[in-house]
């Protein structure tokens, strides 16, 4: 997959939580920009890849598209249905599907060409484990793509945005906003910026359940530029995404100096790509 259509992006981003099948239908089209942020970094699609935390599987197969063969792995099976039903639908043979622990990898050594990983380093129960992982299962020359977001960014919260963007996260701290949201989902759903098709939240209070708070690290940008560099990877390409609220509302100076100051770089940047190798 490797046509970036914005106009198909945003529609399957608008509907990606009625389902499983149509979260992987977000990823597939998503994954053209991935595609180009790969290249971008000197990286080549091609061999055996490993997309490590693959959700319903749409990602791993438009890798499987452009490489040799294609490995989705999750903790939990959430591919199961909709991986499956899209690699029919999309004739897509030379890809497969396994239930395991990104911390613990169930391939051998040096199995792999490239790994993939988005946004799935904020949700395992140690980020060093998990890049430990992902450097013993990649060839020498093999290449790991890392995406993630800093917690305190809106984006990095993985939290539902109010009609008011009012971030309650950094005003209120995580937990006492989990919460907050949680009641708003139950009660006034009206408040909440995304609908039930694209928010967890509302989704799961219609359902009588309540969402649990599944980020397991702090993602800040020092942090991860520590977990890197102890990692034994080689930095190829790192690009960190100011949010365009703080493009448009500041100067450029001041937004420069600001990126460089360490809780406001973690608040104004919403996205960090990373192209990684294996020396």
């Amino acid at each position: 997959m490797r046509k970036v259509d914005e106009a198909a992006i945003a529609a399957a981003a608008a509907a990606r939580f009625r389902s499983e099948y149509d979260y992987a239908i977000f990823e597939y089209l998503r994954s053209a920009k991935v595609i180009q942020a790969l290249e971008r970094g000197g990286a080549r699609l091609g061999g055996r890849v490993l997309d490590a935390g693959c959700g319903g599987g749409g990602t791993a197969l438009s890798l499987a598209e452009e490489s040799a063969f294609s490995v989705g792995l999750d903790l939990e099976a959430r591919f199961r249905e909709a991986g499956t039903r899209l690699a029919a639908e999309k004739r897509i043979a030379n890809a497969g599907f396994v239930q395991g622990d990104g911390a613990r990898l169930p391939f051998a050594d040096e199995s792999f060409d490239l790994v993939f990983s988005h946004s799935v380093i904020e949700h395992v129960t140690s980020a060093e484990a998990y890049l430990a992982e992902c450097h013993r299962v990649l060839r020498r020359g093999g290449v790991l793509y890392l995406s993630t977001a800093p917690f305190l960014s809106l984006a990095g919260a993985h939290l539902p945005r109010l009609l008011v963007p009012v971030p309650l996260h950094i005003l209120l701290g995580r937990r006492a906003a989990f919460r907050a949201f949680r009641f708003l989902a139950r009660h006034a759903p009206w408040a909440l910026k995304e609908k039930k098709e694209a928010n967890t939240f509302i989704a799961l209070a219609e359902q009588g359940k309540e969402k649990e708070d599944d980020l397991r690290q702090r993602v800040t940008v020092r942090r991860l530029s520590s977990w890197i560099r102890n990692s034994g990877f080689r930095a190829l390409r790192e690009d960190r995404h100011v949010t365009g609220f703080f493009r448009r509302a500041l100067p450029g100076p001041l937004r420069r100096r600001m990126e460089a100051t360490p809780w406001a770089q973690d608040v104004m940047i919403g996205h960090i790509q990373c192209v990684l190798e294996k020396p």
